[in-house]
């Protein structure tokens, strides 16, 4: 191996080592800029946003997934799709369990704040089709498999999620005795959420692992390219949660007690998630990368799609895009500790 790919390995391995510390420095970083430069910061923000896409997080989450999906063998995919009993798992956590729970965990800990119950609802529904790639990467998943359930998860959401929204915030709150809200959006507007954030990656990982092993072959991308661009996920992971964090510093500081409230039911969710499909699969005797990758797909959340569709029916001030905002803001530090367990777990699998 070539000394430029050992540098590298070295650089992605220190980063991997203390990420956790990294990842909570970002957050106390970007909190500090949204106290300090709220204004300045905001200004910025409605300059860099076109429609419901902010330009800055977004380039940042496809140079994020972008590494994750250059290391995937596209040629393998499809074997995934025949693991049955993995991918019906996977669909039954994501597609039933998960936004029932969320459901029942936002009437249980929000009722009494529509807004805010509307908005974990949303997250809850919007299954993760782009930050769960870094953690299924970082974290002993499955590489193909991770790719492949969320190819599919992408394309249930596109055809499910208008749907969805309108039965479990329009239809189901009122008839539980708690108020209920129109949820006005089209298929198109989620399938161009799904082809920004998870599109764009996909073709540019795939075009790099046919192109560049084509013409250099096998052994030099993984050895050579694969480590020159791993770092870049990390990078990208670390300026966008100082991003997020300092779009709404001023809000986590002001709010305390409503980022506490929205922090519960999502912090349980997560968890439960994760430990409920994770107990499944290793009683189903699936593998344990594999079982890692149908893991944290089942855990995560497309909070970038919850965002949008907040801001775009309820606009960018309200409760229900309050509450899409704290979910990344949970998730991240949730998903970096059920990473480390799952590392640890993987001698004793």
């Amino acid at each position: 191996m070539s000394e430029l790919a050992i540098e590298q390995q070295n650089k992605l391995g220190f980063l991997d080592r203390f990420l956790t510390l990294w990842i909570f420095l970002a957050m106390g970083i970007g909190v500090v800029l949204g106290v300090t430069f709220p204004s300045q910061i905001e200004s910025l923000n409605d300059a860099m946003t076109v429609g419901s896409t902010n330009i800055p997080l977004a380039i940042g989450l496809i140079l994020m997934m972008y590494p994750p999906l250059a290391k995937v063998n596209y040629g393998l995919m499809g074997k995934v799709l025949q693991d049955k009993k993995a991918v019906t798992l996977s669909l039954i956590m994501n597609w039933l369990v998960g936004p029932v729970l969320m459901f029942v965990l936002a009437l249980t800990f929000l009722g009494d704040e529509p807004g805010l119950m509307t908005g974990v609802i949303l997250i809850g529904l919007a299954r993760c089709i782009a930050m769960v790639l870094v953690w299924n990467d970082i974290g002993g998943g499955n590489k193909e498999y991770g790719a492949a359930l969320v190819a599919l998860n992408s394309v249930f959401q596109i055809v499910t999620y208008s749907f969805f929204a309108w039965l479990f915030i329009t239809v189901l709150p009122p008839k539980l005795g708690f108020q209920g809200q129109v949820v006005d959006i089209s298929m198109g507007e989620i399938a161009e959420s799904v082809m920004i954030y998870l599109g764009i990656p996909f073709l540019a990982g795939f075009l790099s692992r046919k192109i560049l092993v084509a013409r250099k072959g096998e052994q030099w991308y993984s050895e050579q390219f694969i480590p020159a661009v791993s770092p870049m996920t990390l990078i990208a992971l670390l300026a966008t949660i100082v991003l997020m964090f300092s779009l709404k510093g001023e809000m986590i500081v002001e709010l305390p007690m409503q980022v506490v409230r929205v922090a519960i039911p999502l912090t349980i969710y997560f968890v439960s998630m994760f430990f409920v499909s994770f107990y499944i699969a290793r009683k189903m005797g699936v593998p344990f990368d594999k079982n890692a990758s149908i893991a944290y797909t089942a855990t995560g959340n497309n909070f970038e799609l919850a965002i949008a569709v907040a801001i775009a029916v309820f606009g960018l001030n309200s409760p229900e895009a309050f509450a899409g905002v704290i979910g990344p803001l949970i998730e991240v530090p949730v998903l970096i500790a059920l990473v480390n367990f799952t590392l640890k777990m993987k001698s004793r699998y």
